[in-house]
């Protein structure tokens, strides 16, 4: 079978370069500066993903097998190597609004490989179940030809709105940082409970592994949106009138 997986994942690298570059340029921000915390976040992303897959197995000769599986661990890994990149250049501004439209692209078709190679998800009997080949490693319903969630397209819709949204929005927010705020929190609590329909391993309390990386950060996500909507930072998007 052809590496469909690393092909859209590379596309999807190469997509969000492409937005960053445009969105950079457009701000202002393409500089030494701002390609330093791209290439920090390149590193820390392909780390991160390799890590968050080995910690699944603690097997050293699964280090490269699944770690560019782990999306959850590419995004942590790449956020810590743009912090990491940004403290030795001495950049001192925000870069996340940058990055969010870029990722959301770029996570979009990175998960048409996910979708073309994984197994898609939990038994269903909605109408849109799909099937998969029987050859899709960790898919029992696949050998038993039962329909399934696709998981991965619910992703590639919520990834493909995130981007609009954010194209839209990026005009209209002012405040450093906040477009990639909600970026973040939107997409945490999706995943969370997109997390229900995909086939990974229940850990406990019939929670997988990577809803319990957020539940953790859940939380902090709604404080800091909460506290965000409160100083009238998202006024813009929502037509809220500030009464004096």
């Amino acid at each position: 079978m052809p590496p469909y997986h690393e092909i859209f994942v590379g596309l999807g690298v190469l997509a969000a370069s492409v937005v960053f570059v445009r969105e950079a340029r457009r701000r202002g921000a393409l500089h030494e500066h701002s390609l330093i915390a791209v290439t920090g976040a390149l590193v820390g992303g392909a780390i991160g993903m390799r890590l968050a897959g080995w910690l699944e197995t603690l097997d050293l000769r699964d280090l490269w097998l699944y770690g560019s599986r782990s999306i959850l661990g590419g995004l942590t890994g790449a956020y810590a190597g743009v912090l990491v990149a940004k403290r030795i250049s001495g950049y001192r501004e925000r870069t996340g609004d940058l990055f969010a439209p870029a990722v959301a692209l770029g996570m979009a078709i990175g998960r048409i490989g996910c979708h073309l190679t994984e197994a898609p998800g939990r038994p269903t009997s909605l109408p849109w179940g799909v099937h998969a080949p029987p050859t899709t490693p960790e898919c029992p319903g696949c050998l038993t030809g039962a329909a399934m969630h696709p998981s991965f397209l619910y992703e590639i819709a919520f990834q493909l709105a995130a981007f609009a949204a954010l194209m839209w929005a990026r005009g209209r927010l002012t405040r450093p940082g906040e477009l990639f705020t909600l970026y973040l929190a939107g997409y945490a609590a999706f995943r969370f409970l997109v997390e229900f329909t995909r086939a990974n391993e229940t850990l406990w309390l019939g929670l997988t592994g990577p809803q319990w990386f957020l539940a953790a950060g859940l939380p902090l996500l709604a404080v800091r949106v909460t506290i965000g909507y409160r100083r009238g930072y998202y006024d813009p998007l929502i037509s809220r009138k500030v009464t004096s």
